[in-house]
């Protein structure tokens, strides 16, 4: 019997992606060249179908990097001249924070305990921040953001750009493009692909600013700066060698995911994810982490474990089911379940019954 996975990435893979992979190599498509029309095709159809699933609208563009950890560096050498603002509730968010200050900005942070969420009216952004970062779902804790509370620092600071981590959260946010200007993520996570993929969505005020700051003489990087990503991204092409396989899945696996809905997606993940809160909330092995259930996030549970974590995960891999473990200091008090489209209604019921065993 196979294994179920349900780590928080690398993740379960889809069911289409043996298929996909299969016919990938029939294809030869690991040995086609990034400047030719094949590779075009296939930017552009994980291009549109990107846009489809997430309502991405048309003035953004999407670009092809090494993962999301490398789209932090980016973001940052391409917006932000000395001043970025960090909501930090996690190990991830926290890492977005000092890589802004490791490349000398100036970075204000705001940050709450570990498993804690944001009352986003209640902070103000300093008036010189160029860039305001969120994670969207804090990996590491099982925090959501609201994407509604993500929208709301748009009118207040018109000015600075809004960066948002989906990395755990996609494909299930549905998001106002107008209000934000940067979404990225990776690939082994929602959409239940091998790792090695970052995918970066930006409008024209992060381009602009970018050749503004490159124009006054500053570094904004070199191979996967923005107008670089922009000059070849414009003919479906990248800078450099790409990770071409993983564009070919995540092309093919994102139509599979239109053709059974977005819509879908997001009313599976709520009900998956309510029934795994719901045993955490009454089982002795458990206790429901996150406190505010407006804060909860769906698609990575994160739950406070009786005895040791190692134990229970142990024990469930006698059954083929993999959980993920708690984060750092976490690791043997917690377990993190991962709620993505690859794993089914059914493999959550079949956890449930298998926990209620031991």
């Amino acid at each position: 019997m196979s294994k179920i996975f349900f780590t928080p990435g690398p993740a379960q893979l889809y069911p289409t992606v043996e298929s996909h992979v299969f016919n990938a190599l029939k294809e030869n498509i690991g040995s086609i060249s990034h400047r030719g029309k094949q590779f075009q095709v296939i930017y552009q159809e994980a291009d549109q179908n990107i846009r489809a699933l997430l309502g991405v609208p048309q003035d953004f563009k999407i670009f092809f990097t090494g993962s999301a950890t490398e789209i932090w560096e980016r973001i940052l050498q391409n917006t932000v001249e000395s001043h970025s603002t960090h909501f930090v509730n996690g190990s991830f968010s926290k890492k977005f924070y000092e890589f802004s200050t490791e490349l000398g900005n100036t970075a204000t942070k705001f940050e709450v305990p570990f498993g804690s969420g944001f009352d986003i009216n209640t902070y103000e952004i300093p008036s010189e921040t160029e860039l305001i970062c969120v994670t969207h779902n804090e990996t590491s804790s099982g925090v959501m953001m609201p994407a509604n509370d993500i929208h709301t620092l748009r009118a207040k600071n018109p000015n600075a750009i809004i960066a948002v981590d989906a990395v755990s959260s996609v494909p299930y946010p549905q998001f106002d493009f107008t209000a934000i200007d940067s979404v990225f993520f990776s690939v082994q996570k929602g959409m239940g692909l091998p790792a090695g993929l970052g995918v970066w969505m930006v409008n024209d005020r992060c381009i602009e600013k970018a050749n503004a700051l490159k124009a006054k003489g500053k570094s904004i990087g070199t191979y996967h700066s923005l107008p670089s990503l922009l000059s070849n991204g414009s003919k479906f092409e990248t800078p450099s060698t790409p990770n071409v396989f993983g564009i070919y899945l995540l092309a093919k696996v994102t139509g599979d995911m239109l053709q059974k809905g977005a819509d879908t997606i997001r009313k599976e993940t709520d009900l998956k994810a309510s029934k795994l809160y719901a045993f955490a909330e009454k089982s002795p092995l458990l206790d429901i982490f996150v406190q505010n259930p407006a804060h909860r996030s769906p698609t990575v549970v994160v739950a406070n474990t009786t005895g040791e974590a190692s134990d229970l995960i142990a024990k469930l891999k006698t059954k083929n089911i993999v959980l993920g473990a708690g984060y750092g200091n976490y690791k043997d008090k917690q377990v993190r379940i991962a709620n993505f489209p690859a794993v089914s209604v059914e493999q959550v019921d079949w956890l449930i019954e298998e926990l209620s065993k031991v």
